[in-house]
């Protein structure tokens, strides 16, 4: 991925986190709006971002799913490429799990 793309990754994952942080999507129109104008014509991106939220969704508590199925409904609206979205789950949960992982500290 070259850096300009992992920079508008991180602008879509900004975004999502903003509007998806309670878990839901209060004002659903202008949410739309925003992503779309930062995520342009790249709906890979957004089914990236779609594919590893809903990945985390499954490996996370509850309370903490709401938020990532919040964030993947955002980009799926925002068109998001529904093809695409599959291939990144288990990127999603992969990511989860390590990220879950207690550290080794040399013991």
């Amino acid at each position: 991925m070259s850096s300009a793309d992992q920079l508008l990754s991180a602008r879509i994952a900004g975004v999502c986190s903003h509007h998806g942080a309670s878990g839901q999507i209060d004002d659903l129109a202008a949410a739309v709006a925003e992503l779309q104008e930062v995520a342009g014509d790249r709906p890979d991106l957004l089914a990236e971002h779609a594919g590893v939220c809903l990945g985390w969704a499954e490996a996370v508590a509850p309370l903490m799913a709401s938020r990532f199925r919040a964030e993947a409904d955002l980009c799926i609206v925002a068109g998001a490429d529904p093809e695409k979205i599959k291939q990144w789950i288990p990127v999603g949960r992969e990511r989860a799990e390590a990220a879950m992982q207690t550290p080794y500290t040399g013991g």
